[in-house]
C-alpha cells in the first residue's frame, strides 16, 4: 500500500543483550505485559525511574522483600502513575539544576494497565501531558482488570465477556467500544504518540527509542495479550498479536508533532477479523451477524486512520 511507510528499525544485533527485568517474576504463563516491558526496558537501558501504578505487573514483580525490577522502580498507588512520574522527573531536573545529581539524561517513565490508564489514571495521564513533562507514559493494555478478576474496563472491546460483562441473551458482552486513549493523546498535542505490539518487537523497541528522544512527553500504547483472560492457550500469545494488527483491529502506527505514520505494513485486504475473535473463549458467544458487526467497524476505524496517514499534516 503506497500509504504505508516503513521507517528504518534498529537490527536484532543492536538489541540489547542485558536484562533489565529478571527471570523469576510471578507472571502467568503466554503473559504478553511482561513480554512487552522486557522490550521496553531493553530499549531504554539502565538510566531510568519507573513508576508503576498497581495492577499485574506490580503484583507479579515485586512482592516483598524480592524486586524482579533492575532499574530504580517505585510502585505507586492504582491512579496516580502519571503523577508520581512527573514528580520524579521534576525533582530530577531540580536535582541536575542544583548540581546535586550528575548532568545526564535519566528518563522517567510511568507504567500502567488500561484501568490505571484508560479510567482511574486518566486524569493524572492527561494532567502530565498538559503540563509538558518530559517523561513517557506506557500504557499495557490488555483490555481488563485482569489482576482482580476479568473485569471490563473502558479498554474492553465491544462485545467481549468479562466477570463484569458477562455474555447472556439479552446482553451479549460489553456494550461499549474501546476508548481510543491514543487519540486522545494526540488531541493534547503530545509530541510523540505510538501504538506498539510485543509481537512486533523491533517496532516497539524502535518506537521507545523514539519516546525517549523527545524533549517532552510521550505516550505509547502497547497492545499486551492475555491468554487468561481472553480464554485463549498460553503458546499463541505472540500469533494473537499479529492477528489483531493483521486484521486493522489494533493498528501500528505513531504520531509525530500531528504527522500520523502506519509503521507496519499489512496487505491492501485486511484479514477477516474473525480470525482474530475465534481462539479467544471471551468472544464465544458471538453469531455471525455480531462477528459481522465489528468487521464493520473496524474496516470504518481502519478508513479513518489512513485518511488521517494521507492528509493529516505537522503542528
Amino acid at each position: 500500500m503506497n500509504q504505508v511507510q516503513n521507517f528504518e528499525i534498529f537490527a536484532p544485533k543492536l538489541v540489547d543483550r542485558k536484562e533489565y527485568f529478571s527471570a523469576g517474576h510471578r507472571a502467568c504463563q503466554g503473559c504478553g505485559e511482561v513480554l512487552a516491558l522486557r522490550h521496553i526496558l531493553k530499549a531504554l537501558g539502565d538510566d531510568v525511574v519507573v513508576a508503576n501504578a498497581t495492577g499485574c505487573m506490580e503484583i507479579i514483580s515485586s512482592g516483598y522483600p524480592q524486586s524482579a525490577w533492575e532499574v530504580p522502580y517505585v510502585h505507586v498507588a492504582f491512579e496516580n502513575a502519571a503523577a508520581v512520574g512527573s514528580g520524579v522527573e521534576a525533582a530530577l531536573k531540580a536535582l541536575r539544576r542544583k548540581g546535586r545529581i550528575a548532568d545526564r539524561n535519566v528518563k522517567t517513565i510511568a507504567v500502567a494497565g488500561d484501568g490505571g490508564t484508560c479510567d482511574i489514571g486518566l486524569q493524572a495521564l492527561s494532567g502530565a501531558m498538559e503540563r509538558g513533562h518530559d517523561m513517557i507514559f506506557f500504557c499495557l493494555d490488555n483490555e481488563a482488570y485482569m489482576n482482580t478478576g476479568i473485569q471490563r474496563s473502558s479498554a474492553t472491546p465491544f462485545m467481549a465477556a468479562t466477570t463484569t460483562s458477562p455474555a447472556g441473551h439479552a446482553i451479549p458482552g460489553q456494550r461499549t467500544q474501546k476508548k481510543n486513549v491514543p487519540e486522545i493523546m494526540v488531541a493534547h498535542k503530545v509530541p510523540y504518540v505510538a501504538t506498539a505490539c510485543p509481537s512486533y518487537p523491533l517496532d516497539l523497541i524502535n518506537k521507545v527509542k523514539k519516546a525517549a528522544a523527545v524533549k517532552g512527553p510521550a505516550y505509547v500504547h502497547v497492545f499486551s495479550m492475555c491468554p487468561t483472560g481472553w480464554r485463549c492457550a498460553s503458546e499463541i500469545t505472540i500469533k494473537m498479536g499479529r492477528l489483531v494488527v493483521e486484521t486493522g483491529v489494533f493498528p501500528l502506527y505513531e504520531v509525530e508533532n500531528g504527522k500520523y505514520r502506519l509503521t507496519m505494513e499489512v496487505p491492501e485486504k485486511l484479514r477477516p477479523v474473525g480470525d482474530y475473535l475465534k481462539p479467544q473463549g471471551r468472544f464465544r458467544h458471538l453469531t455471525p451477524s455480531d462477528v459481522e458487526k465489528i468487521q464493520e467497524y473496524v474496516n470504518r476505524e481502519w478508513e479513518i486512520l489512513l485518511n488521517k496517514v494521507e492528509c493529516m499534516q505537522p503542528w
